[in-house]
């Protein structure tokens, strides 16, 4: 990778296929601020398919396991309410639809996502080794290839479960590829100084992709679940073509010099840029596995997103199910109503993020944001499980809460705080560490994510109430993981208060100082 000193043709061999073509039609090259628009827009696109391809499996949950579990502890009323589930649900698919489809299906979904935060480890760090546009190509058509091959069981009439967890388990290995990815370009292309607000609107990515991915899987699936499977397969592997074509990793691959105020002058009290403007050979080698997990602030962000996660996953694979599965004002939504309702858990999700964001921007307090989320997420939870059968409009209203608390630090944690300790001040201004402390924060947190859902599996069948209860005691303990670093963080402020300074010079954030 040569630097920006370099002459651009030199860098033109790096340069994506679409990126020489456009400047080949123009006859002129583009600006740096172009190229950043390409890559929140590309970036945006991958990962929004990645995340629409991973949601699919939780809408198809109740088309291939139609009963519920708590009904048939109530046996009294279970023939007149198993008739109405079976009018809107169908019969179910071999051989999830068995007394323990409900524990198969959280099998395939502990399978899916340790294979996946195993996968982001060495993901991270072959990411930071290699061109991040082939990897995450890579990634993408592969994903696509085994979404695919899911839904393929359909008209094969594969009815042999070890089929479908050996698809899910290849289907996370590619998918861990994409956020470290990803993460790792944009913090290659922007600053600090409005990262989490940035970054908190960009990450609407997650929740776009949630929602596109219930939209599109639960529209198909009145087709057949397999259609569900294979369309976002099929859009995935189309983005990951784009991405090959258009996405660039990082200034210097492209040959352009970075702005001004992407340098980030200490004269507007910035202490650091975020990367060295010419990275020296000495700065240029990648960071350790170990030596990235003792960048100060890398271990409490990640322990805290292990229990965030375990929340945020939980209600992406079984919020479909839950709510088909309990009647709203005494009523049962199909699969598909329930599908589209759940859409609106992530229209949250994406208030949240961006709130965040900026919240934590204007505090320069991302530890303290981020708990305060987490903790306000315990009573929304318990307001949720008591009162959300009332009505349609209650239901919808808690939904909206519960996806701006539980989304929040899931995506201020994923986002602006990876970028930030992966350019911490004691890298000296190595970049090659963005890709490997991503992965260590969300491949930890992805480690909750698979156990949340295999526990709500098992523990559905006894009570959805005591799933809650797990739900909440996990964000408690994702807040209290963050204690050390808001007791920081508020220390800072009160001295800054206290020195009259925060008006006069802003300071680095605690999680830089520790």
């Amino acid at each position: 990778m040569g630097s920006i000193s370099e002459p651009v043709h030199e860098s033109s061999n790096t340069k994506p296929p679409g990126i020489k073509l456009i400047e080949c039609t123009k006859k002129s090259n583009i600006s740096f601020k172009t190229h950043q628009a390409i890559v929140l827009i590309v970036t945006f696109l991958a990962y929004t398919s990645y995340h629409a391809t991973r949601k699919t499996t939780s809408i198809i949950k109740s088309a291939l396991d139609p009963q519920t579990p708590e009904e048939t502890l109530q046996s009294a009323s279970f023939l007149k309410r198993s008739n109405a589930l079976s009018w809107v649900l169908g019969n179910g698919w071999a051989p999830f639809a068995g007394s323990n489809g409900t524990v198969l299906l959280g099998d395939l979904d502990l399978a899916f996502l340790l294979v996946y935060a195993v996968g982001m480890f060495f993901s991270g760090h072959i990411g930071d080794r290699m061109n991040l546009r082939i990897f995450l190509t890579i990634g993408m058509v592969g994903t696509g290839l085994f979404t695919s091959l899911f839904g393929l069981g359909y008209w094969a009439n594969v009815h042999m479960f070890y089929y479908y967890l050996v698809v899910q388990m290849a289907a996370g290995l590619f998918q861990s590829t994409g956020w470290p990815s990803v993460v790792a370009v944009v913090g290659n292309w922007f600053g600090k100084s409005k990262r989490g607000l940035i970054m908190g609107i960009w990450n609407a990515h997650t929740s776009v992709g949630n929602i596109s991915g219930s939209l599109i899987a639960s529209y198909f699936l009145a087709y057949g679940w397999g259609w569900s499977m294979v369309v976002p397969g099929l859009m995935i592997a189309v983005v990951g073509v784009v991405v090959f074509m258009f996405l660039p990793v990082d200034p210097e691959s492209v040959g352009v010099d970075r702005d001004e105020d992407e340098t980030e002058s200490p004269k507007k009290g910035v202490r650091h840029p975020l990367l060295s403007p010419k990275p020296d050979t000495e700065n240029g080698s990648a960071v350790g596995f170990l030596e990235a997990w003792r960048i100060p602030g890398v271990a409490p962000f990640a322990f805290c997103l292990f229990f965030a996660k375990l929340v945020a996953y939980t209600f992406l694979y079984w919020l479909p199910f839950y709510i088909s599965h309990t009647a709203i004002n005494g009523e049962y939504l199909s699969s598909t109503a329930a599908g589209n309702l759940t859409t609106l858990f992530d229209v949250g999700g994406v208030v949240g993020g961006i709130l965040a964001g900026h919240i934590s921007d204007r505090l320069n307090a991302r530890a303290i944001t981020a708990a305060s989320f987490t903790y306000c997420a315990i009573p929304a939870l318990y307001l949720y499980r008591s009162y959300g059968h009332l009505s349609m409009p209650v239901n919808i209203i808690l939904m909206l809460v519960i996806g701006m608390f539980v989304n929040g630090p899931y995506a201020l944690i994923t986002t602006a705080v990876s970028a930030d300790l992966g350019t911490h001040k004691s890298l000296k201004g190595n970049s090659k560490a963005l890709a490997t402390v991503t992965a260590i924060i969300d491949g930890t947190g992805s480690i909750g994510a698979a156990i949340g859902p295999v526990l709500t599996g098992y523990i559905s069948t006894q009570s959805w109430s005591a799933v809650f209860t797990m739900l909440m005691g996990s964000a408690f303990v994702a807040g209290l993981f963050l204690t050390k670093l808001v007791v920081a963080e508020v220390t800072e402020k009160y001295q800054d208060l206290h020195r009259g300074s925060s008006s006069e010079t802003p300071r680095s954030s605690p999680i830089e100082e520790v």
